[in-house]
Parts: C-alpha cells; structure tokens; sequence
C-alpha cells in the first residue's frame, strides 16, 4: 500500500498528490501488516458508575522551573505523555536532560532513550549542562521491542524518548519514521505510560511548515503537545502548549540559550521592552495576556504611500486580516485615511499576539506612524476595537496595571466599561474612552 507522510491516507497505488491532504510527493510505499488477525474473545472489563469511581489526588513532578511548570500546568503528571517537538537544534534536547536531571534529584528514576546520539555524546551534554545523576538511566536504542525490554527491567518514574521517528518495531514492514511506525510505536509506548503510571516525553520533529512530522492523529494520541520556538533573533526560546488534558493551553514559557544551558526569564515583559525606543512615533505599549501571565509588549508600526494600486497590508505577530480591519475602523470613524499606504506592523522581540485587546494598541502605533506624533513613555493602552468604533470591555485588566506599574509605567488608556469596580493602583492614572476617536486624542492628542 501507499500511505502518506503527512496525513496517515493509505491508497492501493501511488498518486502524486494526496486525495485527502491535497500535499504533493508524500506518498511512500509501504508492507502492509498481516497481524490483524480476530482475536480471542475474552470477557471485558464491566462499566463503572461514575459516581462510584475513586478519585485520588495526583502529585505532579515539579521541575524547579518556572516556566515550564506552569506551561504543564503545575507540573508532570504521573503516568501522562507529553510530545514535545521544535526545530533542529533549537534546544529539545537539553530541556529534557535538565528536566531529567531535576526529576533525578527528586529521588525518582529517569530513563533516557535516544536513538540519534550515542551514550558519550549524550555524557558529553549532560556534564556541560551540570545534569550528571546516578539515577539517570541512558539507552541508545532504536529497536522499540528492546526498548520496551529496558524499561519493563528499569521501571523508570520518567520516561525520554529522542526520538519517536528513530524508534522503529519489526513487527511493521516499514522504515522508521513512516506512518505506520510512528502510529505503532507511540501506541505501543502509550499504553506502557499508562499501565506502568510512567511520565513519558516523546520528542518529535517537525516538517519543514513547522508541524509535526507524522499525521495528526499522533497528536490525538498524546496527552499534551508543546512546541519548542526560537525568537526571530537572539538566545531566547518560546514553549507554548498547543494541547494540554491537564492545564491551560495559553501559557507561555520564555527561556535563554547559554553555554550551560537553558535559563528561565522570570520577566518577559522585561525583555519584550528591553530596546524600546522613546519619543519616536509609530511605537506604542501593550499590555497582553498570555494565559495566567500579563506581559508588555511592543508594537511597532510604519506607514509609507504606496506607490502601487493595491496597498500592502505586511503583519508579523499579528493577523494581516485584524490589521486591515483596524485601517478600515479608523479612516471610517477617526478620519485617518490609510488607503493609500502601504502598512508594516511588527511585534517586538517574535511574540505572537492573538487576543483582542491589542486592537488599541494596534490602532495608536498606525496613527503615531502616519501623524508623525510619538506616544508618551509612560503610557500603555489596551482594548477591543469594534466595526462600529466603539472600545470595548476585556478581561483581567487589574493584572495589567499591576504588571504596567511594575514596569514603570504611570498611565493607561482603556475601555470605559472596564472601570466598573476597577482597583487602580496607587499613583497610577487611567484614561477610560469609549470610542476610537477620543482613544486618539487621549493617546496622541489628535482631535476627532
């Protein structure tokens, strides 16, 4: 049979494209498995009452780092899998030896099982990274059932596995990192977690879109997948959980890139502002929310005449389409005309801002741009713009004048509504707007 690479489709001959995926040369061929054979009939296990089921409390393994912690959601859960996939060299493999160092200090066993380097190698990072514990446990296999083997011997708290695509079973035709061996192998290793209450990390690489390799379904499999990002520039890593059974699915973990490892940054907002300009216009600060934790950020903007018929709408860290539909807000009910101008935003330091109170802040860096005026640097704003022009209410704004006056900021603007039984902080002062025109003027002193 012909199974693609992306999606898991198997066809009876080789196509060009996949019917299904509609993606190009990814059909590869493969020996179909004569195991499927009827099984015995055996009795099953009986349906349980859910009120009659007992619930024990689960203690998570905490890894001593903050970020990662809380991305999990508080922490490992026992007997969980959790897929963790990145970019080559971006750093997978020394966030798992130091996880695996700090669950070995805990007084609980680790087993690492890689099947891309050797046990030297894997010595040689784990001295670097000062990651050196007699109960982590290395293997350099790439054969599952000897790698299944060590760890019904070993039984390990932890589980590492680096990489799913170099395990391979013989009991499937295929080579090692086609469909098939990638969907047996993380079943296989699935239900050894489970039965064994054994928290396994699976590292997976990714295409050359930036998904997994493998079809979906490996990441239905699982019970959390967090992606592994690299900054536009410099040392600093982004982990984002895209699917999380146990935690929120919106937090986000920032760590730096050193010669001994990788280091937490305990304050995003620190580094999102660390090379703000100050007084120059189509600059302005947002205070967004990524999961529990508010951070500050910048948003940069720049408006240029176009000097062709169709005006270019060019966004980084923010979505093209939000953009053009603030232009559209703000020539129809603040008399900014952008039509004719070509619009560059850019989200400092490679954050990606997806909520909608960046619409303010969005729309206050395009007038800055385009009138030539700088924001105050003291001033932070955030707020949904609507198609009507009004400013509408968001959540949680206590936590970002808490995090704005931290960060030395003295006042803000937002959405009128959000001051019912607000708590401002002392010495801080709000500027409360119910349309975007008074927005303008109130954070760029332009008349309506």
């Amino acid at each position: 049979m012909f199974c693609c690479q992306s999606c898991g489709q198997t066809q009876q001959k080789w196509m060009g494209k996949c019917p299904a995926c509609q993606s190009w040369n990814t059909l590869t061929e493969e020996v179909s498995s004569d195991r499927l054979k009827k099984p015995k009939r055996t009795p099953g296990p009986k349906p349980t009452r859910i009120t009659e089921v007992v619930h024990e409390f689960v203690k998570r393994y905490s890894f001593g780092l903050a970020e990662l912690d809380r991305v999990l959601g508080g922490g490992l859960v026992p007997g969980s899998v959790t897929l963790i996939s990145g970019e080559p060299g971006i750093g997978k493999s020394t966030l798992l030896l130091t996880c695996a160092h700090r669950i070995a200090e805990l007084g609980q066993t680790v087993l690492y099982v890689s099947g891309e380097e050797s046990l030297t190698q894997i010595h040689m990072t784990a001295e670097r990274l000062g990651a050196l514990n007699p109960r982590l446990l290395l293997l350099a296999e790439t054969n599952l059932e000897s790698a299944r083997q060590a760890i019904e011997e070993t039984r390990p708290n932890v589980l590492i596995l680096d990489s799913v695509q170099t395990l391979y079973s013989p009991e499937i035709g295929s080579v090692a990192g086609s469909v098939s061996q990638i969907r047996e192998v993380t079943a296989q290793i699935v239900q050894q977690a489970k039965s064994n209450n054994m928290a396994t990390f699976l590292v997976g690489h990714v295409t050359k879109d930036g998904q997994i390799a493998g079809p979906r379904l490996l990441e239905h499999m699982v019970d959390t997948v967090l992606y592994f990002e690299t900054a536009r520039s410099g040392p600093y890593r982004f982990l984002r959980a895209h699917k999380n059974r146990f935690g929120s699915t919106q937090e986000l973990g920032v760590f730096e890139m050193r010669s001994t490892g990788l280091i937490e940054v305990s304050n995003p907002s620190a580094f999102f502002l660390a090379e703000r300009p100050v007084g120059r216009p189509g600059s302005a600060i947002a205070a967004a929310i990524e999961g529990s934790q508010p951070i500050l950020v910048e948003v940069q903007a720049l408006c240029v005449q176009t000097l062709f018929g169709n005006p270019r709408r060019t966004t980084v860290g923010i979505e093209s389409t939000r953009c053009a539909m603030i232009a559209a807000v703000l020539e129809k009910h603040a008399g900014i005309a952008l039509s004719g101008y070509d619009l560059f935003l850019n989200v400092a330091g490679g954050a990606m801002l997806s909520e909608t109170a960046v619409d303010l802040p969005v729309a206050v860096a395009l007038a800055s741009s385009l009138t030539g005026k700088a924001v105050e640097a003291d001033l932070v704003c955030f707020g949904e713009i609507g198609l009507s022009g009004e400013i509408r209410g968001i959540h949680r704004v206590e936590s970002r004048l808490q995090e704005a006056k931290r960060m030395g900021f003295r006042r803000a603007v937002l959405p009128q509504v959000s001051l019912e039984g607000l708590s401002v902080p002392s010495g801080f002062e709000v500027i409360s707007v119910s349309t975007l025109s008074k927005a303008m003027e109130a954070a760029l002193c332009l008349g309506s």
